[in-house]
């Protein structure tokens, strides 16, 4: 009944302050178990009593000694069907949180309790009740799928970058919380080092995340339906699911600007040229472009001069916001009704035509 029920019991300790998902999953499950247990054993405590005082005081000498043999000789059965019936019960929760807990196991000193679970773990594989466990295990597939992605990242820190350009998360990379993240050093050192989770999780950039459950629910929402295909870009560098060549991080190249310039005006002088040169390298030396599998399109640290009124104009970067269609490698940028430019992709190179002169990126792979 602990799973049925706990759906029930779960609104209830979200409400005392728990907001850890891994505690709102294991909790209630647990806190119902007790509860059903705790029930039948005083029912069970009852019935014993009054069996008890029956062929104590009312049956007589013969029938109470028969009972009492009975009793001793059925309990020595049933006591070892219950001891085993838990021990196929404790394998049963060991087995999924020690898959977890062995992938993620630190060089630097994991806490007693990750510890006692890998132990144990490692007793049941010796033993063989890795394979009980596994044949009355209810949980889905999923759950093992997740634990081999988060293991991966975790021994391989070093698979950050990847991550960061898996086409799925490109919209997720430019929210405000995971540029925190992404830009973290302490964090970063901390993963390099393998710190134990417990440490990670106490970041402050992490433990935002962690505890938003709006902001896990859309982490989850991204990554489930994906899971297979974003262990294969992890481990492969490619994705057969994200397909369309304008996906990814793009970074503003001069080279190919200055290329495109060229080709556009070839009686340009020289001179004008490196002044050119010049003028484009120093406005455009941060700006990126971005294009999400939702269709979304970002250009971050775009350059527009801004005029005053008795002022030499300024320049102010700012980030465009947009959206793209089209496909096999012509599109159209929307950034609005008076904003539309034409894009696209040729020999790695990503071509913006619009205003003023053409842009050109350069993959960031």
């Amino acid at each position: 009944l602990a799973g049925p029920l706990a759906k029930l019991v779960k609104p209830a300790v979200a409400a005392v302050g728990v907001v850890n998902p891994v505690l709102l999953w294991v909790l209630p499950p647990f806190v119902v178990y007790v509860i059903v247990l705790s029930l039948f054993k005083i029912i069970a405590l009852v019935v014993h009593r009054k069996v008890d005082v029956y062929y104590k005081y009312k049956a007589g000498d013969l029938r109470l000694a028969l009972w009492e043999r009975l009793n001793a000789r059925l309990g020595i059965g049933l006591g070892l069907l219950n001891g085993l019936a838990y021990l196929v019960l404790i394998s049963m929760v060991i087995y999924p949180f020690n898959y977890w807990t062995v992938q993620m196991a630190s060089p630097n000193g994991d806490p007693r309790i990750i510890r006692l679970f890998n132990q144990m773990g490692r007793d049941l594989q010796a033993t063989g009740m890795a394979r009980v466990a596994r044949a009355i295990d209810p949980m889905p597939e999923v759950f093992y799928k997740a634990a081999d992605l988060t293991g991966l990242l975790y021994q391989n820190p070093l698979l950050e970058a990847r991550l960061s350009r898996y086409p799925a998360f490109l919209s997720l990379a430019e929210k405000p919380e995971f540029q925190a993240v992404a830009n973290d050093k302490t964090l970063t050192e901390a993963l390099l080092r393998k710190s134990p989770i417990r440490d990670l999780l106490k970041n402050p950039n992490v433990h935002a995340i962690v505890n938003n459950p709006g902001t896990l629910r859309l982490i989850w929402g991204l990554v489930l339906p994906d899971l297979s295909d974003l262990m294969h870009y992890l481990k492969e560098g490619t994705s057969a699911k994200y397909t369309e060549q304008i996906l990814g991080r793009w970074y503003f190249d001069v080279n190919g600007a200055m290329a495109a310039y060229r080709q556009s005006k070839p009686n340009i002088p020289s001179s004008e040229m490196l002044k050119i040169r010049i003028a484009i390298a120093s406005m455009y030396a941060k700006t990126s472009l971005v294009a999400a599998p939702d269709h979304e399109v970002f250009i971050k640290s775009f350059p527009k001069l801004k005029q005053q009124v008795g002022q030499p104009p300024t320049m102010e970067l700012q980030t465009l916001i947009g959206h793209w269609k089209g496909k096999n490698g012509e599109y159209e940028l929307s950034f609005g009704s008076s904003d539309v430019r034409n894009a696209k992709v040729e020999a790695g190179r990503l071509f913006v035509t619009g205003e003023g002169f053409t842009l050109v990126f350069t993959s960031e792979d």
